[in-house]
C-alpha cells in the first residue's frame, strides 16, 4: 500500500478566505488546476482489513463546497450505521465506480445524487485531489464541487443518516486537524482527525480534507 499522509504544519492563513465568492471559485479552481504535490502521491490508511486485499477498487467522491452568506461550508454526511462498510462515520457523498460512469466527475455526481439526492446541475466542478487509498480497499478520487444555493437534498435513509455542513475554515484552520491512533489486536493504526463540535471527523475523510489543505497551499 501507499504512504500515509505526513504530520506537517502548515501557516493557517490562506488567501482563500480573504477572496469574494466569484474570486473563490476561480482561485480553488487554478490552485486544483496545479500538478499534484509529491507529497500526496500514493497516500492511504496504511493497511488493508482482512479480506480486503488485492487490487483496489476505483471510486469517487465529491467535496462539496456550499457558497454561504457566512462562508465557505462543505456538505458532509453520516452514513447509516447499519451499512457494512464504515459504518457510522463522517463521510462525504460517493461510491464506487461503475462501468457505465463516463468519468470520476460522473460518477461521484451520480453517488452524490443517489445518497443526498444532490441534482448534479447545482455543482460546478472545480477539480481533484490526489488519490486516496482505504482499508476498505477503495481507490477514491476526491472531485471538488462549488454549490450555489438554493438547492434540495433528500438524503437516502437506508446510507445516510444525516447530512450537515462544516465551516471550509474550520476544516483548513491546522489547529484542528489532529493526529490520533488506535490499537487494532497487535496492529497501531494511525489516523488523522478534525473535530468538530460533538462530531468527530476521521480516517479517510479527514485525511483527503487535509490532503485538500496541503493541495492548495503555496509549496514550502
Amino acid at each position: 500500500m501507499g504512504r500515509m499522509l505526513p504530520n506537517l504544519r502548515p501557516p493557517l492563513m490562506l488567501a482563500l478566505f480573504e477572496l469574494s465568492p466569484a474570486a473563490q471559485q476561480a482561485w480553488l479552481a487554478n490552485r486544483l488546476a496545479r500538478p499534484i504535490p509529491p507529497e500526496l502521491r500514493n497516500l492511504s490508511d496504511g493497511f488493508r482489513l482482512p479480506g480486503r486485499e488485492g487490487t483496489a477498487k476505483p471510486a469517487a467522491v465529491l467535496v462539496p463546497l456550499v457558497n454561504r452568506p457566512e462562508g465557505l461550508q462543505v456538505l458532509l454526511t453520516q452514513r447509516s450505521a447499519d451499512l457494512p462498510d464504515h459504518p457510522g462515520q463522517i463521510s462525504f457523498p460517493g461510491g464506487r465506480v461503475e462501468p457505465d460512469d463516463p468519468s470520476l466527475a460522473a460518477a461521484a455526481l451520480r453517488e452524490a445524487y443517489e445518497e443526498v439526492g444532490l441534482a448534479r446541475e447545482r455543482v460546478a466542478i472545480l477539480g481533484e485531489l490526489a488519490t486516496y487509498e482505504t482499508v476498505t480497499g477503495f481507490r477514491v478520487t476526491p472531485i471538488v464541487g462549488w454549490i450555489e444555493p438554493p438547492f434540495e437534498l433528500r438524503p437516502d435513509p437506508i446510507e445516510v443518516a444525516e447530512v450537515f455542513e462544516v465551516p471550509l475554515a474550520h476544516l483548513l484552520d491546522p489547529a484542528n486537524q489532529q493526529r490520533h491512533f488506535r490499537m487494532l489486536g497487535e496492529r497501531r493504526r494511525d489516523y488523522w482527525a478534525i473535530p468538530y463540535g460533538d462530531r468527530f471527523i476521521w480516517g479517510a475523510t479527514a485525511a483527503m480534507l487535509l490532503m485538500m489543505d496541503r493541495t492548495l497551499r503555496d509549496p514550502e
